[in-house]
């Protein structure tokens, strides 16, 4: 956007389209509030459409990032000339105000952080009575079931399936999840699909990881999984968890390999 000066935005949207009543009809500043209210029911019906797109098919993720650069593009240069198109006098803001007012400049980046993994986990509140902790094999057969299923068309995004598997883990690695996309997710949402967990095997890990203590195991979570989108299929998930104890009797999962 910083390519274009304030004239040439202002002659770019002099000639966008307006209906005929729009462009003949009252006096000047009638004229000036009609070319406004049109660009905002324009705006406001492009928004319409992309919802009703994704909710027929959703879009990949690449596919949404465009949509959303669009849209913030076209009300950045907006903004730009907004004062010359009014009438108004004042000064027009430097092509970087648009940038530095969008939201999340102003927070620090985010830390790096390895494939979803965390320290010992953090106290927490005791579990609801619905939620089993008692064993490591337990904890880690319901981890797997509440994260594993899915509906991307009902939940929308990868966090709504984070916070449902919250209760078998650990507070670092539900913040750890959260900052990092889910290719599986991606994936599933490419092909149209929702996924149950139809059965769940829970084994020791190999030799290859620590050994197991009192307070420290690890457990190989094998899934099978359905899935019904543009096609039917199953697909196996075997993921290798850390799971400790805080203590009290209670187990959460730390740690994920393979995801």
């Amino acid at each position: 956007m910083s390519d274009r000066s304030p004239q040439e935005w202002r002659e770019i949207l002099a000639n966008a389209p307006y209906p005929e009543e729009i462009k003949k009809g009252g006096t000047r500043r009638q004229r000036r509030r009609a070319k406004a209210q049109h660009r905002d029911d324009v705006r406001r019906e492009t928004k319409e459409w992309v919802r009703e797109q994704r909710r027929r098919d959703p879009i990949r993720p690449a596919g949404a990032l465009i949509v959303v650069v669009l849209i913030l593009a076209m009300g950045a240069g907006a903004r730009w000339v907004w004062p010359g198109l009014l009438g108004e006098k004042g000064s027009t803001a430097p092509s970087g105000a648009a940038a530095s007012s969008a939201p999340g400049d102003d927070k620090p980046a985010d830390p790096p952080a390895p494939s979803a993994s965390s320290g010992s986990p953090a106290p927490s509140t005791s579990p609801s009575s619905a939620v089993d902790l008692s064993t490591p094999d337990r904890v880690a057969e319901t981890f797997m079931r509440a994260y594993l299923t899915r509906n991307p068309p009902k939940e929308e995004t990868h966090k709504a399936v984070i916070q449902r598997a919250a209760p078998y883990m650990a507070p670092a690695l539900v913040a750890n999840l959260s900052e990092h996309s889910d290719p599986a997710w991606d994936r599933l949402v490419s092909r149209g699909g929702v996924s149950s967990v139809r059965t769940v095997a829970v084994t020791p890990s190999g030799t290859t990881l620590p050994v197991d203590t009192p307070l420290r195991v690890w457990r190989k979570a094998t899934a099978t999984v359905d899935v019904e989108g543009y096609t039917k299929y199953s697909e196996t998930t075997a993921l290798d968890l850390e799971l400790m104890s805080s203590g009290d009797g209670t187990w959460r999962v730390t740690r994920i390999q393979g995801v």
